[in-house]
């Protein structure tokens, strides 16, 4: 096929150009998933005005059930225990997720998470992912007893929230989402506190977006980078500075008041350790997704590149999740190195970047074999760490050195 029949394909590579069953005669073998994405909601009582899933390219959305009905929960229950049990999985993590997965009720919520606990042979550990404007005592009761932990997305103070994260009316969903962090933090719900999700605006300042998010307690913080990739840019500019002045805020606290994910996966990665975050490192994704329809998808941010992107042709009723294991898009999320571009391959960071977050890398007519658009971010950002913690590192060294030789 010569590169002008491709070029209408919206992803000749890895759709295309991956030649799977070369890479599996090789010896490449597919890693099982671990992390269930369960679409069980697909709208949202929110109308955030960057949301990949209502904003950007893919509007697939319009066409699914608002729901995951009972026959589709059953089977995707049915799916991963068959998938655990083949893979001899002793733990996997499920993650509710939407649109505004509350939407579905407590009671379909709780029928759901209790079929999983019981059905499938390993454990289930549950999460779900919540825009925090349904956190009543009522909701956080069910999801306390179901032991699901909470992950709560909020931009920074009101005015930062109220940039974006609105209500189709326009009205601000801060102090919606603020009461409920509020009764997260007491003592009856704490331990199902999962943390915050926070989305990067370059024009919220960044160090006063970090101490308003702290003021919430998070145990843990997640800073994501607006979905955009070469076709699509990002809004504005200055990532790596506005990330890089968290950073220093951060690291320079007296104490840990609460990890950043995204930080704490780069140190890792930067002292030779593996990550666990998906968007650095080399490690394989192991994650899949599962619509309020049934169907069987990639990472669910890939619609932000173009319709269909995350569409693998495959649900659970007509099999299990092993197709979607051979899936070009999956086997191009697992094989580390080879899915990098050349530009990348070159790169001193590129062990501990990884290429970025797989959906950042998309180019219309190319594909994803492309550095990340934040490319050049990524790189100020990890240079920085690196030199702050490799220089932190040498001085405690320094001074151990010359403690040992006094004792001496």
């Amino acid at each position: 096929m010569t590169a002008m029949q491709r070029a209408p394909h919206p992803a000749p590579w890895p759709l295309l150009d991956l030649d799977v069953a070369q890479l599996r005669a090789a010896g490449n073998k597919a890693v099982p998933f671990r992390q269930f994405i369960l679409k069980v909601h697909s709208r949202c009582n929110l109308s955030c005005s960057y949301c990949y899933v209502y904003e950007m390219a893919d509007q697939g959305w319009r066409g699914l059930p608002k729901r995951m009905s009972t026959a589709v929960a059953v089977k995707t229950v049915e799916r991963i225990g068959e998938h655990v049990s083949r893979h001899q999985l002793a733990s996997v993590d499920v993650i509710l997720h939407g649109g505004e997965p509350l939407l579905a009720g407590a009671e379909w919520l709780a029928g759901l998470v209790a079929s999983l606990r019981s059905r499938v042979p390993a454990q289930v550990n549950m999460t779900v992912q919540t825009n925090g404007t349904l956190l009543d005592h009522a909701m956080l009761t069910t999801l306390k007893d179901l032991g699901v932990r909470i992950g709560v997305s909020l931009d920074g103070d009101a005015e930062a929230t109220g940039r974006h994260r609105r209500y189709a009316s326009g009205r601000n969903s801060f102090d919606a989402v603020a009461d409920g962090l509020g009764r997260l933090q007491t003592e009856e719900f704490r331990d199902i506190y999962g943390g915050i999700l926070c989305t990067v605006d370059v024009e919220n300042d960044p160090v006063s977006t970090y101490e308003a998010l702290l003021k919430f307690a998070p145990p843990a913080l997640d800073l994501l980078l607006p979905h955009a990739n070469w076709s699509c840019p990002p809004p504005g500019d200055g990532y790596a500075d506005w990330l890089i002045s968290v950073f220093d805020r951060w690291y320079a606290a007296p104490r840990q008041e609460t990890r950043i994910r995204l930080f704490s996966e780069l140190i890792q990665l930067i002292l030779g350790r593996p990550g666990e975050v998906e968007g650095l490192g080399l490690l394989p994704s192991t994650l899949v997704v599962v619509d309020t329809d049934g169907s069987v998808k990639q990472l669910d941010s890939l619609s932000s590149a173009y319709p269909g992107a995350a569409d693998l042709g495959l649900d659970v009723f007509s099999g299990g999740f092993g197709a979607a294991l051979e899936h070009p898009m999956t086997v191009a999320r697992q094989i580390g190195r080879e899915a990098l571009a050349p530009d990348c391959l070159a790169c001193p960071v590129a062990d501990t970047c990884g290429g970025g977050l797989y959906p950042h890398r998309y180019r219309q007519g190319e594909g994803f074999l492309n550095p990340s658009v934040y490319c050049q971010d990524l790189l100020r950002l990890i240079r920085h760490v690196r030199e702050r913690i490799l220089t932190d590192l040498s001085l405690l060294l320094g001074l151990q050195a010359v403690r040992f030789d006094f004792r001496s």
